[in-house]
């Protein structure tokens, strides 16, 4: 069984896009950066800690025939080496944007995929170049709300797409979740429980 232990509506739509059938039952761990944590080291140790805390809290839901798989993630933006996270209020969203206008930035998503045959982590780093937006376009942008839940206060997907001319990387890593990666991840556990159960089997 996988189940993606994040709120995230993005995250679930990609997954949905990509075939996976998946529970959601979201991780409350708290998003806090650490003194001289690097963004890469920032975004795993959050998807790690959301997947520890949802296995350790459903581990009843792990059965010999269908095993529990929790996927954690996390995304941030970084620009001139400060993490972006979500915006705390509007005026915070109005600075973020302004800090991106007509710059090129980091979306960096950490994930983490466990079950009972262990850990696998990664994460995915796509550069986005964003035009330069004028003060009234990012005041009427942020009264809209679609920056309030989203790591560098903008969505791809949604009404900023008319400010990203271009992106090297993945797309979908800088929606919310990187799939080509995170199926990757998926097809691996799978082959290393397939692995574990036919040893404890022989052992038997």
């Amino acid at each position: 069984m996988l189940v993606l232990a994040s709120a995230s509506p993005r995250r679930r739509e990609l997954l949905t896009q990509a075939g996976f059938e998946f529970r959601v039952l979201p991780s409350s761990v708290p998003e806090e950066h650490q003194p001289g944590e690097d963004a890469i080291s920032f975004a795993t140790r959050l998807a790690r800690e959301k997947a520890q805390a949802v296995f350790d809290e459903h581990s009843a839901l792990d059965d010999a025939e269908n095993p529990l798989l929790v996927l954690g993630a996390d995304t941030v933006v970084v620009v001139d080496g400060e993490i972006l996270g979500k915006p705390a209020s509007r005026p915070d969203a109005a600075r973020m944007l302004a800090q991106l206008s007509g710059r090129t930035h980091q979306v960096i998503t950490g994930v983490c995929l466990l079950s009972r045959a262990g850990m696998e982590a990664a994460a995915e780093v796509t550069f986005v170049r964003m035009q330069t937006l004028s003060t009234a376009e990012i005041e009427a942008y942020v009264a809209s709300g679609e920056p309030m839940d989203k790591a560098g206060a903008y969505a791809i997907q949604g009404y900023a797409a008319r400010w990203i001319p271009r992106i090297q990387g993945c797309y979908f890593n800088v929606v919310g979740l990187p799939l080509s990666l995170v199926a990757n991840l998926i097809e691996g556990m799978h082959r290393r429980l397939k692995r574990s159960a036919s040893l404890m089997s022989s052992a038997g």
